[in-house]
């Protein structure tokens, strides 16, 4: 048994092959619920909540190495020797460190807007923003948006975020607390924001791009196919780096098409 934190996990569909769908960061499992929905007359599909984020425990140490034995200790928890893999953001990086240290446990991988390279810091706003409203002990959504609105301009950032806003049970006044572990996050920036290491994955592997978002690059071509010498990728117009979220129905079809696919997919791969 792998040790690792345990996660908290929901699962749609009950037969087919094992999809784990891997939310990005300041996130939840609930983030990729409309896949998991589409997948589910056919696939078993685990949406775990990431440490620190969800309804998953609050731990030390954000290292990509930490958050793959996380999902790791998941499988062998269910006694699942293999799972597809699909991440989103933070959650690609998890899915690609898992695949480049344990090989055989992941049948193959698509990963959502990230590439794997180590990223500069740029959500200096959205932590002054979790902090402010940590400070005040906020007592409405509407008081939090007010303080996060000081720091992230964009409203749809801020109601993604908001979904992790939750009521503190027991407390008189009304006190509204992030859900998701903040602080550590901040502190432990640097190592989520890594590059995931280890040997080159030789199984299928998807890339999925946002068109307007900057994540993946032409300069990440390199890296990637030394990792990933069997990736394919492709893009998705029109939208930017929460893809799966903007043009659901394209994205969750060229999940299906690959899973489908066992891991095959026509066409360049190359950003």
């Amino acid at each position: 048994m792998t040790d690792g934190v345990e996660l908290h996990v929901q699962q749609r569909g009950t037969t087919g092959p094992l999809v784990v769908a891997l939310h990005g960061l300041f996130g939840d499992g609930d983030n990729l619920a409309g896949l998991a929905a589409e997948l589910a007359d056919d696939h078993r599909v685990l949406l775990p909540d990431l440490r620190n984020h969800g309804r998953s425990p609050w731990r030390e140490g954000m290292a990509l190495s930490a958050l793959a034995g996380d999902v790791l200790a998941l499988l062998d928890r269910l006694e699942e020797p293999r799972a597809w893999l699909v991440g989103h953001s933070l959650g690609g990086k998890v899915a690609m460190a898992l695949a480049l240290n344990q090989p055989e446990r992941v049948a193959g991988l698509v990963v959502g807007d990230i590439a794997p390279v180590a990223y500069p810091p740029h959500h200096q706003a959205v932590f002054a923003g979790l902090s402010a409203v940590a400070a005040a002990e906020v007592g409405s959504r509407a008081e939090a948006d007010a303080l996060l609105a000081r720091h992230v301009e964009d409203p749809r950032v801020r109601g993604f975020l908001l979904k992790s806003l939750t009521r503190v049970e027991g407390k008189t006044p009304v006190r509204f607390a992030w859900r998701f572990n903040w602080s550590v996050l901040q502190s432990d920036y640097e190592a989520l924001s890594a590059a995931p290491a280890g040997r080159a994955y030789e199984g299928p592997a998807l890339f999925l791009k946002g068109e307007q978002s900057t994540y993946i690059l032409p300069e990440h071509e390199a890296v990637t196919r030394r990792l990933f010498p069997s990736f394919a990728f492709r893009m998705i117009a029109g939208t930017g780096h929460w893809l799966h979220a903007e043009k659901p129905q394209q994205f969750n079809r060229l999940v299906r098409n690959f899973l489908q696919g066992e891991g095959s997919f026509e066409g360049p791969a190359a950003p």
